[in-house]
């Protein structure tokens, strides 16, 4: 049941169509210019605050400072002496980046790029115009899909910095979003431009990944982990992010402003930079077409980017760049987990790079007892004059070779033979390899690797009927010739949907990746019987007194949200577990 509408002298009522901390949006008519509007008036509680009512005054004057189809036009402001406080601003038809999250989350990498390359054309604007939101997140980015096109526009600048105004925040009070927040922000220390990158960067991370880099159970919590920079890689949280899109996230989300993107101008290019490399030159297309159709686009999306990071690999190795074709392969391979090819490619890339890596830690040490070995055999023989046997030096090299891991792949050359006629021509022989023994193969046996497990919660396989055994990225297990049943679930019984995998008869077992769905949570609200409640950043969701709403989540355990009771505006908060349900009671007012 929705309360009673606010009064207007020049403008008409119609509905709320959102709400948040400080106000509520309704659309409104504007009979002078016969148009619909929004319209945010400040909480009664609040309008009698000078401070509020001076940020809102703010917000007007920052955003009619703006002319940009990626921005919000603001078209009217109260005046002081008006009982209600309110700003008039274009009506945006379309829903939240929160919203649409909530529905589809994590979505395409590229979806997301492609909705930040908008949102930093819109910062540019803002910046060069002085102007800093300092409140990016996904409730301010609003996406109004067209016939012919999708738009995407950022909204609510009422935090916003005016760099050229003094005193706004004289009062040291830390204004923002906390898991949005800039590290600077938080601190109180100076606000620029980069700020505005950092919240970018938590929203990219948060569009690509499913979850917001910086979480934790009360906001202290996650104040604290935004000044410590402590969050977990994109690429590690979620594969199919690879590694060059991680790479830019870390840079937007750089502790030390010095080492962050420098402008949403750079941040922009950059975007622009990996979207051409990975073939998509028209990244509005790309939204529109994800938008009409989202599991059919992903599907397509998904098939489009094994051939495409395929092929990228494929140059790169061709040039030497092992690195980054690895980064492509692995990336194609989240794509298709069971693909046998890009198994085989990824895993011979890891053992190669493993094998590297081995060559360059024996490097120095092998070198050190060549150097003696050889020392040894010119003082023998410059006391002699004759070409002594190996010594002791050299006969340690050898064996220190010979005994390192995968040292049957290392080269050297054999001591020359001795010879007794110091006037006869050296006789020289050719490279010989010297092979460690290998451990004989166990019979009838053969390692089963994983390259990849999720979710990191933790995941238990079965093979056949035997015993659940833990698994995690990088374990192997030995099984037999024989074929096998292999069914993966999460350790936190019903968080996950189980998966099943068959491994055929052979000698080669090979390397998996496992990725197991997680599942919705439900919850449950106890209230009043014709009560109405939402959750905050699931709006989308209608969750009603007494019936079970299922809630997508991003992790097995502690998912915490804020359930609200869209009558009486009343909060709880309470923790979401994947497949399990929550109850939260709202007692009577």
């Amino acid at each position: 049941m929705q309360g009673r509408l606010p009064s207007l002298a020049k403008y008409e009522i119609i509905e709320e169509i959102g709400h948040g901390g400080m106000a509520t949006v309704y659309r409104a008519r504007d009979p002078r210019l016969a148009r619909d509007v929004a319209i945010k008036v400040i909480h009664p509680h609040l309008r009698d605050s000078t401070e509020i009512a001076h940020r809102f005054h703010i917000e007007a004057q920052a955003v009619a400072k703006l002319r940009h189809p990626n921005i919000v036009e603001v078209f009217d402001v109260s005046d002081a002496r008006d009982r209600e406080q309110y700003l008039v601003v274009e009506l945006v038809r379309g829903r939240t980046l929160r919203q649409v999250l909530a529905e589809r989350s994590p979505m395409p990498p590229e979806i997301a790029a492609a909705i930040a390359l908008e949102l930093t054309a819109a910062l540019t604007h803002a910046h060069d115009a002085g102007v800093v939101h300092r409140d990016i997140k996904p409730e301010n980015v609003l996406i109004e899909t067209g016939a012919n096109a999708v738009k995407i526009k950022l909204t609510d600048f009422g935090i916003a910095k005016l760099l050229d105004a003094k005193g706004v925040t004289s009062t040291g009070q830390v204004l923002g979003s906390p898991a949005h927040m800039a590290p600077e922000q938080i601190e109180g220390g100076e606000v620029d431009a980069r700020n505005d990158v950092f919240g970018l960067g938590v929203l990219l991370y948060e569009c690509m990944v499913g979850h917001l880099p910086f979480e934790g159970t009360n906001p202290a919590q996650v104040l604290r982990r935004v000044l410590d920079g402590d969050y977990a890689p994109a690429e590690h949280e979620h594969q199919s992010v690879g590694r060059a899109w991680s790479g830019q996230l870390d840079r937007a989300l750089a502790r030390n402003v010095a080492e962050r993107t420098p402008s949403a101008a750079e941040m922009r290019a950059a975007l622009e930079g990996e979207l051409a490399r990975l073939g998509i030159t028209d990244p509005p297309a790309e939204i529109s077409a994800y938008m009409a159709g989202p599991d059919a686009y992903e599907a397509a999306h998904a098939r489009s980017m094994i051939e495409r990071l395929t092929a990228l690999a494929q140059r790169a190795r061709a040039k030497g760049d092992v690195l980054t074709a690895a980064c492509d392969y692995n990336r194609a391979l989240s794509y298709a987990p069971a693909d046998p090819a890009l198994l085989r490619i990824v895993g011979a890339m890891h053992r190669e790079r493993s094998r590297g890596e081995l060559l360059r830690r024996a490097a120095p040490a092998v070198g050190l007892l060549l150097a003696a070995g050889a020392l040894g055999y010119g003082v023998s023989r410059s006391v002699t004059g004759r070409r002594p046997a190996m010594t002791d030096a050299g006969a340690a090299a050898v064996v220190a070779i010979a005994s390192l891991p995968d040292a049957s792949l290392l080269v050297s050359v054999a001591p020359e033979p001795p010879s007794f006629d110091a006037q006869a021509p050296p006789v020289r022989t050719a490279p010989t390899v010297m092979r460690a023994p290998l451990p004989a193969p166990l019979p009838n046996a053969r390692q089963l690797s994983f390259v990849r497990v999720m979710p990191v919660a933790g995941v238990v396989v079965t093979i056949d009927d035997g015993q659940p055994i833990n698994i995690g990225a990088g374990s192997t297990l030995p099984i037999d010739t024989r074929p096998h049943v292999l069914r993966f679930a999460c350790v936190l019984q019903d968080a996950c949907e189980p998966d099943t995998r068959t491994i055929a008869a052979g000698s080669f077992a090979g390397d998996l990746a496992i990725e197991l769905k997680i599942r919705p949570a439900t919850l449950l609200v106890l209230g009043q019987p014709d009560g109405h409640y939402y959750i905050d950043d699931y709006a989308s969701i209608d969750v009603r007194a007494g019936v079970p709403a299922r809630v997508p989540v991003s992790r097995a355990v502690n998912n915490y949200v804020t359930v609200i009771d869209r009558d009486s505006k009343r909060e709880q908060k309470v923790n979401l577990s994947a497949g399990k349900e929550a109850r939260v009671t709202f007692a009577a007012p």
